[in-house]
């Protein structure tokens, strides 16, 4: 199909059809889990919708066979004719045929899938958290791509804003898969400082764990540092929306909007600013696949 022949089958795209291809072309890759959580009412008619797309070229999809028999979950991406969709609906260069296909190649390689599939299993969970409960919002989800292309001086697994009642956080995700040393992670935290510093946002940074001792261990080692950043820390097994952070600053387990958290001063590095004018509503900027 050719790039003009895209324009015949626009008419029957949905809503939720854009938005899954807009959530994939953010956040790379999904399960069929995933994406039912975030857009549709079941897995059957996720499955259903998702197999349509992906005869249109406009999804793609691999997944890895179990030792023992059988197969891990469907892992969903972009197809050729999704990726020419959203570079035409964001403004940037189309890929070609070779580019896409190494792109997705280098995703599927299996240490980085995991990570990146962890990274968005943490912004699913907050997306459902809101889609069950009005009064709490995923106001801001963005990717390592877009957040860093926003921020230039820190590189997070993703940043997002939440709002509860009257009150709106900002966080940076640090999904960890333990298999880098603690020393490792917390040098990570000089990046925020020098951000903070500059006037951007000191946002509580959210180091997301595999396990509870690996927490434990690195709270003992943030305990003994204590780091001029904010820091709070939970495991993959709890549930981000919830009272699950730790942090050395606030006593006993809380949620997002217990954490201290700061928009930052009107600054050129603040994308959370318009005009001189804090807004917190401005929409994604995405600079173009990655």
């Amino acid at each position: 199909m050719s790039h003009l022949n895209l324009l015949t089958f626009y008419a029957h795209l949905t809503d939720r059809d854009r938005a899954v291809l807009s959530t994939l072309d953010e956040h790379r890759v999904m399960t069929t889990d995933q994406l039912t959580r975030l857009h549709f009412p079941s897995t059957r008619t996720c499955q259903n919708r998702l197999r349509a797309l992906l005869h249109l070229g406009l999804l793609d999809r691999f997944r890895y066979a179990r030792t023992g028999g059988g197969a891990y979950p469907w892992n969903w991406v972009l197809g050729l004719h999704g990726a020419w969709y959203a570079a035409g609906t964001n403004g940037y260069p189309l890929p070609t045929q070779r580019t896409h296909r190494d792109r997705i190649l280098r995703l599927s390689t299996y240490p980085r899938l995991r990570h990146q599939l962890m990274t968005n299993e943490f912004g699913v969970r907050l997306a459902h958290a809101a889609h069950r409960d009005s009064t709490v919002r995923l106001q801001r989800w963005w990717s390592e791509r877009t957040a860093t292309s926003r921020f230039l001086r820190i590189r997070p697994d993703a940043h997002g804003l939440w709002t509860a009642g009257a009150s709106t956080v900002g966080w940076f995700l640090e999904c960890d898969m333990g298999t880098e040393s603690l020393p490792t992670l917390i040098a990570k935290l000089d990046a925020y400082r020098t951000l903070a510093a500059a006037g951007g946002p000191a946002y509580p940074v959210l180091f997301w764990l595999p396990n509870a001792q690996r927490e434990a261990n690195l709270q003992t080692l943030l305990r003994r540092q204590r780091p001029e950043v904010a820091v709070a820390t939970a495991v993959h097994d709890s549930d981000p929306a919830g009272r699950t952070w730790t942090s050395a600053t606030v006593e006993g387990r809380v949620g997002l909007v217990g954490l201290p958290s700061s928009h930052g001063l009107d600054t050129a590095a603040n994308p959370n600013y318009t005009d001189g004018h804090l807004d917190l509503t401005r929409p994604d900027s995405r600079p173009g696949p990655g």
